[in-house]
């Protein structure tokens, strides 16, 4: 990565050609595989009609077929390795046979084309170096989108990437939203979350998750800085509402308690919407510019024309609120101004003529709409945060009244108090995990995203290479291909 900036959009792509002597491409393409870092075209867009004699020996073994592909470093020996059951090595060389098929051959030069980031042409091109073929860069072909690799590199990356990627492929010319989005969520959890004590064990899950264990959690361990992170805001807002495992009395309120200042709460969600929803038509604005210019930033409902409508609105709403002449009036216009922008816009796409006229009113009807249902949207990270708060005041509630009942209750009282606690995290995690996905996708992503993009899918087979001796690397004299400890995988 070259500078900060290179992680707010996805990885630059080159379009690239891989070029080899024809009695070298095997070798050539043996090591791309390995490097893993190169997309091939292909003309039938996919896997194809495999015909190859791996292909035949491949099929040959039935059930066999499914293991994971390999290649050997070797010449291949598709009939040896079909008697020694060797179905990974002939699935490998499967793939590789449909390239070599697809090759285009000019004189003693084969090549092949495809995608590879930017970043890693360094290092590919020295390994090809090797095998006598190399990897030119070309000019991306035109109207061509190159594929979406959204940079991984470091922890907290590596666990937001996948709520983006859930979501949809972004658009290669659109920004990376990764980072902003996995903080929203956290936030947005935690306001449904809201207690200290459950915030406190949601941090201790994350440590357990970074430590590998349980054993079977341990494909997890990515995100565990995503739940740490929802586990930091609910314990802020647990402070702030004044909850520890319920109104305990153990912390106090510092903000409002849920349960006696709903309102309060549910205006908080909503400004808070407000800001998120604002931050949404901001990434829209960019996303738009990248993909079509200043006309589309400008005429897009999810540009400029539609964030006209949310600030207008928003002001004309605050100046009904607040019997304010000046900004009643100065809302309303803003709103009518982008209502045009993106009413032209609209019209234009539409094709014009009466029908476009009904289509571009529906459409302006329903971006007002959507606008004012998805500001309210956000009422729920109140509702959800009353209901927890709520949850655990009828279990601190019944634990009390037990307590009181004198000391043989008071065991009872515990279970009570554990059991019920244990029941509510439960419950309102799963809760708040997915609404605050909801609002993500629906409310903020369809804004910032208006198409999806193409993921990027490297060629990527480990080689199994001949083990390493004392005397050097060699390969096995006895003719016996079956898997053994003379060999190393290398990928």
């Amino acid at each position: 990565m070259n500078s900060w900036a290179d992680s707010l959009v996805p990885a630059r792509m080159r379009r690239v050609a891989v070029v080899a002597p024809a009695g070298a491409l095997r070798d050539t393409l043996v090591r791309l595989a390995a490097a893993g870092c190169v997309e091939l075209d292909r003309p039938d867009g996919g896997e194809g009609e495999r015909r190859g004699p791996a292909a035949r020996g491949l099929a040959a073994l039935g059930d066999a077929a499914a293991a994971a592909p390999l290649l050997s470093a070797l010449p291949p020996d598709p009939d040896g390795w079909r008697a020694a059951r060797r179905a990974d090595l002939l699935a490998g060389e499967a793939q590789l046979e449909t390239y070599l098929e697809a090759a285009v051959r000019h004189g003693g030069t084969a090549a092949l084309a495809g995608w590879c980031p930017a970043g890693d042409l360094s290092r590919l091109g020295p390994l090809l170096a090797e095998a006598g073929g190399a990897v030119v860069p070309l000019r991306a072909p035109s109207g061509a989108e190159p594929p979406t690799l959204l940079y991984e590199r470091g922890t907290v990356r590596r666990a937001v990437v996948p709520l983006v990627r859930t979501y949809g492929t972004v658009p290669y010319a659109d920004a990376d939203p990764s980072l902003v989005a996995g903080a929203a969520y956290v936030v947005m959890f935690g306001m449904m979350f809201g207690d200290a004590g459950h915030g406190l064990l949601l941090l201790a899950g994350a440590l357990l998750l970074r430590s590998g264990r349980p054993a079977r959690l341990a494909a997890l361990r990515p995100v565990w800085p995503f739940v740490a992170g929802a586990g930091v805001a609910s314990v802020l807002a647990g402070v702030a509402y004044g909850e520890f495992f319920g109104p305990t009395g153990v912390l106090p309120v510092l903000w409002l308690d849920p349960v006696d200042e709903p309102l309060r709460l549910l205006g908080a969600a909503v400004a808070f919407g407000a800001v998120l929803l604002a931050a949404a038509y901001a990434a829209g604005i960019v996303n738009r510019w990248r993909e079509g210019g200043p006309a589309r930033a400008l005429y897009a409902a999810s540009g400029v024309a539609g964030a006209s409508v949310f600030l207008g609105l928003a002001v004309l709403a605050a100046g009904l609120a607040r019997h304010t002449t000046a900004l009643t009036a100065g809302g309303s216009l803003v709103a009518l101004a982008g209502l045009a922008l993106a009413g032209t816009g609209m019209f234009a796409a539409s094709g014009g003529g009466g029908a476009g006229v009904l289509q571009t009113g529906v459409q302006l009807f329903d971006v007002v709409v959507r606008i004012g249902s998805n500001t309210v949207s956000f009422a729920r990270l109140a509702a959800f945060g009353l209901t927890h708060a709520a949850l655990g005041a009828i279990v601190w509630r019944g634990t009390t009244a037990l307590a009181g009942a004198g000391p043989a209750a008071v065991v009872a009282a515990a279970v009570v108090l554990v059991l019920g606690n244990a029941l509510t995290f439960a419950l309102e995690a799963l809760v708040a995990g997915v609404q605050a996905l909801r609002l993500e996708f629906y409310e903020l992503f369809s804004r910032v995203f208006e198409t999806e993009g193409r993921p990027f899918r490297p060629w990527h087979v480990p080689t199994e290479r001949p083990a390493r001796t004392g005397a050097g690397t060699g390969a096995p004299t006895d003719g016996s291909l079956g898997p053994r400890s003379g060999t190393e995988v290398t990928t």
